[in-house]
């Protein structure tokens, strides 16, 4: 298996952050397959064939994301690690990506189809000034792809984060990391299981690891940056799909209304009001009146944390949403 391996310095720094790159990433290649993730159809089914369409009008963009979309090695020249935390713009990004000579872009994608399940030749890697064409796709995929959801997507990102860097102050990291991806999990007490295949430890520099969380995938992957720079791109919680309502939650719904019964429901996990709204596809005027009814009523309270209020379930709300909260049930 392939370790990261932390000191205690480098594990007091890191932290999470936001990747635009990395979200554009993963729905460019959410985008080229057939979709089966609920949360992701109906922006899969209005997008997919735009982007085929572009796909097959240029040969470069079809041959670069039929690789990236089956090999297990994401080249270091756009596996670029956020340099901005919580604040990352693509734009920096892109830059960063562009800066990459035509010789560094080929090594890295010799190095895709050395790690792809595909058999993948590079004949439309023609011409030259590839790092910058790579960077003009992306832009305008995060352009007509990404942006018209992105309030939705930053919502459930930040909820991630947000929930995770609970789990960090209340049990430290090892709690923090669990579930992140199928493959990682904290190995004894300085270091991070990346994947099940054999490889080269990592070693993490004193600035850090950074944990980057996307709303458009299933799998992860790691930015490298060396010597320091590591980031560890892994699914959002909070896209699983939709299940049918119980009849519990029905009968909620009939009790409080369908809009209050979703945000109790829904404040399994904390969350501000915005990512409630984004969540539930709703106006934050809506969510804001049925916030207040719950709180009257003593089923969520609110915390404010900097800028932002925070709410959660009460022990009444937590009763009132559970099917069968634990020793409630006679």
């Amino acid at each position: 298996m392939t370790l990261l391996r932390l000191s205690p310095a480098a594990l007091s720094r890191s932290r999470f952050a936001l990747s635009p790159l990395a979200e554009t990433m993963g729905s460019m290649l959410v985008l080229s397959k057939s979709c089966s993730d609920p949360w992701l159809t109906a922006w899969h089914a209005r997008h997919c064939g735009a982007l085929s369409a572009a796909l097959h009008a240029d040969p470069f963009a079809k041959g670069l994301v039929g690789l990236l979309g089956s090999t297990k090695w994401i080249p270091e020249f756009i596996a670029i690690p956020p340099a901005d935390g919580m604040h990352t713009r693509l734009a920096d990004e892109l830059a960063a990506l562009a800066r990459a000579s035509d010789e560094e872009v080929r090594a890295g994608l010799e190095k895709s189809v050395a790690h792809s399940w595909k058999q993948h030749d590079l004949s439309w890697l023609s011409g030259h000034g590839w790092s910058a064409r790579i960077a003009d796709l992306l832009q305008s995929v995060w352009r007509v792809h990404v942006v018209p959801d992105w309030p939705r997507r930053r919502a459930v990102l930040e909820r991630d984060v947000m929930y995770r860097a609970g789990l960090l102050a209340a049990y430290g990291w090892p709690r923090a990391l669990q579930q992140m991806t199928r493959r990682s999990a904290w190995v004894g007490a300085d270091a991070i299981r990346f994947t099940s295949h054999q490889g080269p430890d990592r070693i993490v520099g004193e600035e850090g690891m950074l944990f980057v969380p996307i709303s458009a995938s299933t799998g992860s992957w790691l930015c490298a940056a060396p010597p320091a720079g590591y980031a560890l791109v892994y699914p959002a919680r909070g896209t699983a799909p939709a299940t049918q309502r119980t009849r519990h939650e029905d009968a909620l719904a009939r009790l409080i209304g369908t809009g209050r019964a979703a945000i109790l429901q829904e404040l399994e996990h904390p969350a501000t009001s915005s990512e409630l709204a984004a969540q539930l596809g709703q106006s934050l005027g809506t969510i804001g009146g049925h916030l207040a009814v719950l709180r009257d009523a003593e089923l969520i309270v609110g915390t404010r944390v900097g800028r932002r209020v925070v709410y959660r379930r009460t022990r009444a709300g937590d009763l009132l949403a559970a099917r069968c909260p634990d020793g409630a049930e006679d």
